[in-house]
Parts: C-alpha cells; sequence; structure tokens
C-alpha cells in the first residue's frame, strides 16, 4: 500500500490531476455550481476556469523561476501582482458579457463586481500554486533523501571492503601463532576459520542479519583465540540475550572492537586479560569489553578497523548510539550502547 502511494506521489501526471481536481472542486463550491440547471452555465464556468488554470500555469512556469532560480523575491511579486490584475480585468471584462445575462452563473451584483473576480484569480491561484509547490519540495527532498542513501549504502561497502580483509589478516595471524605452539591443532583450526571466512562472505552483501548468527560468529572467533592464547591469558566471554531470534544488527559491526581486544590485550607474557560481556535487553545491545594494556608493546596498530566500525555506527545509526571508549594506560575500555532493530 505505501509503495502504490509512494508510486502516485512520485508520477507528475498524478499530480497534475490531483492539483486539477482540487483548485476545480473549491472554484465549484465557491460559485454554488449545484445550482446550475443549463449546460450553458456549467461550459462557461469551466470556460472562467480554464483561464485561470492558464494563469496559474503562467505563473508556475514563468515568474516563480524568477524566484526560485533568479532569487528575486521582489520582481516576483511585482510581476505576479501585474499578471493578477490584468487576468481578473479580462475576466471582469468577460462577465459584463450580454452572454451572461442569459446564464446562471454571476447572476448576483456582487459576482460581477471587479472586486470579485480580482478574489478569484488571487484564490484559484493559491489553490493551484500551494500543491504544486508541496510536490515540487517533496520530489527534491525525495531525491536528495534517496541520494543520501545511495551514497551511504556506497559509503558502508567501502567501509566493509577495508574492514574485512582487516580481519582476514587478523585472523590468519592467530592462525599463524597457533600453528607454531600446537601444529597438531592446524588441521581442525583451519576449518573453524574456513567457516569464519565463509560467514564473512556471505554476510558481506547483507545490510543486516540475526543477532544469532552474528553472536555465534563472534563466539567462535573467541573460542579460537582461546586456542591460540588461552593457556596464558585470563579470556571471559559471557552473552545474555533476551531473545537472540527477535533481533537483528548489521554484520560484522561488533568484532572490531573484540578483535582489537585480543590484539593488544594479548601480546605481552606477563598476566594479561581480556572480558567480553555482551547483553541484550529490550532490544537495546550493550557491549563491554575490558583488555590489559602490556607495559611494554611491539605491536603496530594502524586502528584500521576501530575507525572504520565508528564510521559505519555513524553511517547506520546516526547520533542513536553511545560509545565510549576509555584508556588508563592500564586496561582499555570499549563500552557500546546501541538499539537493535526488531525482525520482522
Amino acid at each position: 500500500m505505501n509503495k502504490k502511494f509512494d508510486n502516485l506521489m512520485d508520477n507528475k501526471w498524478w499530480q497534475e490531476i490531483a492539483v486539477v481536481g482540487f483548485s476545480f472542486t473549491i472554484y465549484t463550491l465557491k460559485n454554488d455550481w449545484m445550482l446550475f440547471s443549463s449546460l450553458a452555465s456549467i461550459l462557461m464556468g469551466i470556460s472562467f476556469y480554464l483561464i485561470l488554470y492558464m494563469h496559474a500555469q503562467f505563473n508556475r512556469f514563468f515568474l516563480l523561476p524568477v524566484l526560485f532560480k533568479g532569487q528575486r523575491p521582489l520582481t516576483y511579486l511585482s510581476l505576479t501582482l501585474l499578471g493578477v490584475l490584468v487576468f481578473s480585468v479580462l475576466l471582469f471584462e468577460m462577465s459584463t458579457l450580454d452572454i451572461f445575462s442569459k446564464s446562471h452563473l454571476y447572476q448576483n451584483s456582487h459576482q460581477r463586481s471587479y472586486v470579485y473576480q480580482l478574489a478569484s484569480v488571487l484564490g484559484t491561484l493559491v489553490c493551484i500554486l500551494s500543491p504544486i509547490i508541496v510536490f515540487k519540495f517533496y520530489r527534491i527532498h525525495k531525491k536528495q533523501t534517496d541520494e543520501a542513501l545511495l551514497f551511504n549504502q556506497m559509503q558502508l561497502n567501502a567501509l566493509k571492503g577495508q574492514l574485512n580483509p582487516h580481519f582476514l589478516f587478523n585472523t590468519f595471524n592467530t592462525l599463524y601463532g597457533i600453528s607454531l605452539e600446537f601444529p597438531e591443532r592446524t588441521s581442525d583450526l583451519i576449518m573453524k576459520v574456513s567457516q569464519l571466512m565463509r560467514y564473512q562472505l556471505e554476510s558481506n552483501s547483507k545490510q543486516c542479519v540475526s543477532l544469532e548468527d552474528e553472536l555465534d560468529f563472534i563466539n567462535s572467533y573467541v573460542q579460537l583465540e582461546k586456542e591460540r592464547v588461552g593457556y596464558r591469558c585470563d579470556i571471559t566471554y559471557d552473552c545474555k540475550i533476551d531473545n537472540e531470534n527477535a533481533y537483528k544488527v548489521s554484520p560484522m559491526l561488533l568484532i572490531a572492537f573484540i578483535e582489537n581486544a585480543f590484539k593488544h590485550g594479548t601480546c605481552a607474557i606477563e598476566k594479561c586479560f581480556v572480558r567480553i560481556i555482551i547483553t541484550v535487553e529490550n532490544g537495546l545491545l550493550h557491549l563491554h569489553v575490558v583488555n590489559s594494556i602490556p607495559k611494554k608493546t611491539d605491536v603496530i596498530s594502524t586502528k584500521i578497523g576501530l575507525k572504520n566500525t565508528i564510521e559505519r555506527l555513524n553511517l547506520i545509526y546516526g547520533k542513536d548510539y553511545k560509545l565510549d571508549i576509555q584508556d588508563d594506560k592500564n586496561t582499555y575500555i570499549v563500552d557500546l550502547k546501541l538499539q537493535l532493530k526488531k525482525t520482522v
């Protein structure tokens, strides 16, 4: 239903028909057409309306550009007043013709006055131009909105294109570290990595995925990291969701914060930790990630993953999310809250 309504709103011909129907209805009610009993009166009334309609179209195509494109409001007002005066004189002269003495149109004395014709020209001009201008600005606004959405989608696709290779790079680094220390586990871990890669490729073309699938992906990644550094790092992963199947989320949106925690929180031999807590209650997702920061580190960070993720958050959620990052030289804390969309 909404799609059909949007199509009608976008169709210029339907818009013109709506404008004519609206203005013609107002015009007929103003002149009490329900009292007209002769065909001649109706035809004359239509003739008068067509003159009024021609005046409005003249203003629309020749004078309005002076206002909108030329940015000359005083010139537009002057020309509009001149046009109103000319057409009101034309209608007044027509109403004085003998032909109207035999019809039921403009029988009252006040309807034959110049003031009445002037009011008719002004009133009809407003009734016709107002919806035309509204439709015009609706089309302009819709075009700008569509262009903005397209631009945002292009940006998101570009960010995903940067984020996925970044994730791939980090994952293979993890696999490489495990193969050096535990070569007997390599075959099983390659299978796990392939599953992660499959999810990443399949979700890349989707705007949203189910929260359940995204959490399964995060859990698999955490388990992979436990295989690599779990023997020397305290890793905590806790996930509490009120209803996993009820929500959807942008894919690969949370993983950058978790990747970053493992990259920096597990790079030292001394005691280190990574704590990940994810909760969802009434659609509000709360991601809390804390990792230790080693005193000395050789890890070089470009922060591409975090930067891209924050840009994606801005594009997708705008101001409808809260991200707090704290770095006190001993611990690095990420606290993210965002309202999830419900699955239909």
